[in-house]
């Protein structure tokens, strides 16, 4: 998986790479996926969610480049998988899923896997962990027309937020970047994430 759907493909951050090596997927399916669980493709986990492709969970790390000494705050756990993979990477994650069957399910996988540096929530991922922030980075798994408010006031100075911003019809994976002279951002091309459903109301015009 890593060398023929990651690196060859132009993952080339080393740490994703060996992570990625290191985490079993198969511990993030149910058992009669287990087969094709290193398979380039997102599967369904259940609830009408799923654990996104080897390669966009690459691509959306790689993107948001945690350093050993990071708080990561993940929008959407799912499986577990991608908060497991940045568990490697950063010192602490926090992760929020909305959904309870698959967060206690998850929570479960963290604990057979020892990570111990990923702390859980249930609630709305668009409203952020206010607690907590800021954050060095923040990786949203769910796709919303704009940048909700509440992330990207709770990002760190230097910190990146990488997310999918579109319809269910056409979505681009951005990254934006808290900096001196304000907010910048970059396109990292076409992906297809369920949508970020939230209580929260936001809109292109919502953010400036």
């Amino acid at each position: 998986m890593v060398a023929a759907q990651l690196a060859q493909r132009g993952i080339r951050d080393r740490r994703v790479l060996a992570v990625m090596a290191r985490v079993p997927r198969e511990w993030f399916l149910p058992p009669h996926l287990h087969a094709e669980a290193y398979e380039d493709t997102p599967l369904p986990i259940g609830s009408g969610q799923t654990i996104s492709q080897p390669y966009i969970v690459a691509l959306m790390t790689a993107a948001l480049a945690p350093r050993r000494r990071d708080r990561v705050l993940e929008i959407g756990t799912g499986s577990g998988y991608q908060a497991a993979i940045l568990a490697h990477l950063a010192r602490r994650v926090y992760t929020i899923e909305r959904r309870p069957d698959l967060l206690v399910e998850a929570e479960e996988r963290f604990r057979r896997l020892g990570l111990t540096n990923i702390e859980t929530r249930l609630g709305d991922g668009a409203a952020g962990w206010p607690e907590e922030a800021p954050c060095d980075g923040i990786l949203v798994t769910a796709a919303a027309p704009a940048v909700p408010p509440p992330l990207l006031a709770q990002l760190a100075s230097g910190g990146r937020l990488v997310i999918p911003i579109g319809d269910l019809s056409m979505q681009e994976l951005v990254i934006y970047e808290r900096t001196p002279s304000g907010i910048e951002e970059r396109r990292a091309g076409g992906v297809r994430f369920v949508p970020l459903i939230s209580r929260l109301a936001f809109t292109e015009g919502d953010w400036g």
